[in-house]
């Protein structure tokens, strides 16, 4: 039987979770909750790879990726981290790239405002680093992005945002875009070419 810190790590606590993630309207619940997923689905080490698989099989990534539609910026910023660290698990990765990267790419800002929310920087940080890793080794989650109007977003971010970290977190974004050569006659037939995508990135 469990002991000690393995008692975080079973079953029973993710199903608790997801229980609370799906039932409960109070924002702040909500951002514990996800946050509390976000730490055990942390890392590299067993647990937390048995916590990334574990979330999948109860059918929690529908419920994360609903409340992406969230009104409240900090429940959208946990629940993103949390689905950028069960991104590690690659069937998770391509489960989130085909299903949450429309809800991603709609909390981003686009050139004429922040976004419909008006998220803090932290929180468009956190969405930009979680799509970066879901189409990090996927062209076919990078296809999802382009799909979504993802790139008009990106670029207008890398290009025109007064936060440093959105412009440094962008410019990775296009720049993984573009090292999928299968996927850059699609882009320049949307008009897009290389300048677009080799975004210097200041330190």
């Amino acid at each position: 039987p469990p002991v000690g810190f393995e008692l975080l790590y079973q079953p029973d606590v993710v199903r608790l979770y997801l229980s609370i993630l799906t039932e409960s309207q109070n924002f702040n619940t909500l951002e514990a909750a996800a946050g509390a997923l976000q730490n055990l689905s942390a890392g590299n080490w067993t647990w937390s790879t048995y916590i990334r698989a574990t979330v999948r099989k109860e059918r929690g990534l529908p419920v994360l990726v609903e409340l992406l539609q969230s009104d409240s910026d900090k429940v959208v910023r946990a629940v993103s981290i949390a689905l950028r660290n069960l991104s590690m698990d690659r069937r998770n990765k391509d489960l989130i790239g085909s299903y949450a990267m429309g809800e991603l790419v709609r909390n981003l800002p686009s050139r004429q405002q922040r976004s419909a929310k008006n998220l803090e920087e932290d929180t468009v940080v956190a969405v930009l680093n979680t799509i970066h890793e879901i189409i990090t080794d996927s062209s076919e989650n990078a296809r999802s992005l382009i799909q979504t109007q993802g790139i008009q977003k990106l670029v207008a971010i890398s290009k025109s945002s007064q936060s440093p970290r959105e412009t440094k977190a962008a410019s990775h974004i296009l720049q993984m875009i573009w090292s999928y050569k299968e996927l850059r006659n699609a882009l320049q037939k949307d008009g897009w070419n290389k300048s677009h995508f080799q975004v210097k990135i200041l330190n």
